[in-house]
């Protein structure tokens, strides 16, 4: 079964980038803070780039190919059992 070739790009949740960023942005150290923002915001693009770039595919498509193997391993382990009941010869 083939499926329809995948967009080359992947969205992300906003919220969990923007948490994600907060929470960098919350390990920086006291004496820092003033920079804090700014930090975040720098860390949300890094994230979102790095992310951007990694082949990565969506829970459902997944979950799709999950299935198709699934039953690919289903029809392979019956094709074996029918030419194992062929291998044993004709039952009389």
């Amino acid at each position: 079964m083939l499926l329809p070739a995948r967009s080359s790009t992947l969205a992300f949740d906003p919220k969990s980038l923007e948490e994600l960023a907060r929470k960098l942005a919350d390990a920086v150290p006291p004496g820092l803070v003033a920079l804090r923002d700014d930090l975040e915001r720098n860390f949300r693009v890094v994230l979102q780039s790095g992310l951007a770039k990694l082949d990565l595919v969506t829970r459902q498509e997944f979950d799709i190919q999950a299935a198709v193997l699934r039953r690919s391993r289903e029809q392979l382990e019956e094709l074996e059992r029918r030419i194992a009941a062929l291998e044993k010869g004709p039952q009389k």
